[in-house]
C-alpha cells in the first residue's frame, strides 16, 4: 500500500484531471495574461514531477523538452491540449513506480542535487508537489470561468472514498 502522502498526491492528480474535463484544445491554448495557458500548466506540472521524481531522485530525464516548454521560469507557451496531456500522462506513469517505494523512513531522506542534499526532505518535496497542483487547480478554475464555463467543480471531490485519513 502506498504511503498516505503518495495517496494524497494521487488523489490530487485525480482532482486535476477532473478540473480539466471539458476543456477544448482552443481553450487550452488561450491565455489571459499574466496567467499561462492551461496547456502550459499541464506540461508545467509534468516538468515538476519529472524534475523531482525522475531527474533528482533517479538520475533520469525521459522528456528533456519539458523544461524548455513549461519549466519553472520558462516563457509562456500554448502547447496543444493533446500534446500536454500526453506529456503529463507519460511522466506520471514513469514516476509512480518510484513513489510506490517511498516509506515513512525514506520520506525523511533528502534528494541529492549536484552532490549536496536538497534543503527539503523527500516528504516535504512530496507535499510541495501536491500543493503546487492545488495552486494550479485554482488557476485553471479561474481560466475556465473567464472562458465562460459553468457547472465547474465547486469543491474537492470524493474524499470519503478516495482520500480518507488513514494512519501510517
Amino acid at each position: 500500500m502506498p504511503h498516505p502522502l503518495v495517496e494524497q498526491l494521487r488523489f490530487t492528480r485525480g482532482e486535476w484531471v477532473r478540473a480539466l474535463a471539458g476543456v477544448t484544445d482552443d481553450e487550452a491554448r488561450r491565455r489571459f495574461p499574466p496567467m499561462n495557458s492551461i496547456g502550459w500548466t499541464i506540461a508545467h506540472l509534468a516538468a515538476q514531477e519529472q524534475r523531482y521524481w525522475l531527474h533528482r531522485a533517479q538520475g533520469k530525464t525521459i522528456l528533456p523538452q519539458l523544461d524548455a516548454l513549461a519549466g519553472y521560469g520558462s516563457p509562456a507557451s500554448t502547447p496543444p491540449l493533446d500534446e500536454a496531456r500526453a506529456l503529463w500522462h507519460t511522466i506520471v506513469a514513469a514516476v509512480d513506480p518510484y513513489l510506490d517505494t517511498l516509506t515513512t523512513a525514506s520520506l525523511q531522506d533528502h534528494l541529492i542535487i549536484e552532490g549536496r542534499p536538497h534543503d527539503e526532505s523527500i516528504g516535504t518535496t512530496l507535499r510541495r508537489v501536491t500543493y503546487h497542483y492545488w495552486y494550479h487547480l485554482g488557476e485553471v478554475a479561474a481560466i475556465r470561468q473567464l472562458l465562460g464555463h459553468t457547472d465547474l467543480p465547486e469543491f474537492v471531490g470524493a474524499m470519503a472514498g478516495e482520500a480518507s485519513y488513514r494512519p501510517e
